[in-house]
């Protein structure tokens, strides 16, 4: 996650022209600059969410193939922004032309019932709200038309055609979510023990299993039942040494 930092925090097209700059002198200045920013953008806050928000984004990009197009980071260093969106918004488009917006939510907690009302919770609004000026997705929506960063050509073409309000095309949208939920598991070996990778894997499938039913049912009482959402259920053995592990590999404590 930390050699991820920068992938994660900083806007493409920066990284585009800092790889030009350094090329263009022979130098590695301006990435190294980048990658500084980009842990200057995180917070030293013993509770914060941002490892999760991190650890969604890898999940995202590398697993499901979606990548990020609005980062919250890097609108923290924008003065002229004041953010209270997602957690992130990302992007597909399907074999029709039909462009997905996921609204990201991440939620690391000890409880995974806990964990899981809130995530759903909190992604709720961004999804089932009808359209309009006050709309929560409102905001992350007219970021999206300034600030969106994009390498896909195909995704580019989908997201122009979206803001064109006079195309047909703006209406070939789908509003989904993908949401990352964190938790305590007691199945994993305590300090100073060793365990069996094949048997804690199998502890997980079990955990997740029993899962599927609090989902379901949380799903269905937040309105989402009929939503396309993406759900990453992550098993921790500490929801609170994950935070802190996380900060100490950012260099955000000793």
């Amino acid at each position: 996650m930390r050699n991820a930092v920068t992938s994660y925090a900083i806007p493409r097209s920066k990284m585009a022209a800092a790889k030009e700059r350094d090329e263009k002198y022979k130098s590695n200045e301006a990435v190294a600059a980048l990658h500084e920013q980009a842990k200057r953008s995180f917070t030293d806050l013993a509770r914060t969410g941002e490892g999760g928000e991190m650890l969604l984004f890898l999940l995202a990009e590398r697993f499901l193939k979606l990548p990020q197009i609005l980062c919250k980071m890097d609108l923290k260093t924008d003065t002229r922004v004041h953010y209270h969106g997602a957690d992130g918004v990302y992007a597909g488009v399907t074999d029709d032309g039909i462009l997905k917006l996921f609204w990201g939510e991440s939620k690391i907690y000890k409880d995974a019932s806990e964990g899981i009302k809130e995530c759903l919770a909190s992604i709720a609004p961004f999804l089932i709200e009808p359209d309009h000026e006050a709309a929560e997705r409102e905001q992350d929506l007219i970021l999206l038309s300034d600030k969106a960063d994009l390498s896909d050509p195909t995704l580019t073409a989908a997201l122009k055609q979206y803001f064109n309000k006079d195309s047909k095309q703006s209406k070939r949208v789908q509003y989904c979510g993908i949401a990352l939920i964190g938790f305590d598991a007691a199945f994993y070996p305590g300090d100073g023990t060793k365990g069996v990778a094949d048997e804690i894997a199998k502890a997980a499938r079990e955990e997740l299993e029993k899962l599927k039913a609090r989902i379901g049912t949380r799903l269905a009482e937040e309105k989402l039942d009929q939503i396309e959402i993406e759900l990453l259920c992550i098993p921790l053995p500490s929801a609170d040494g994950f935070r802190q592990a996380f900060l100490k590999a950012m260099g955000l404590t000793e």
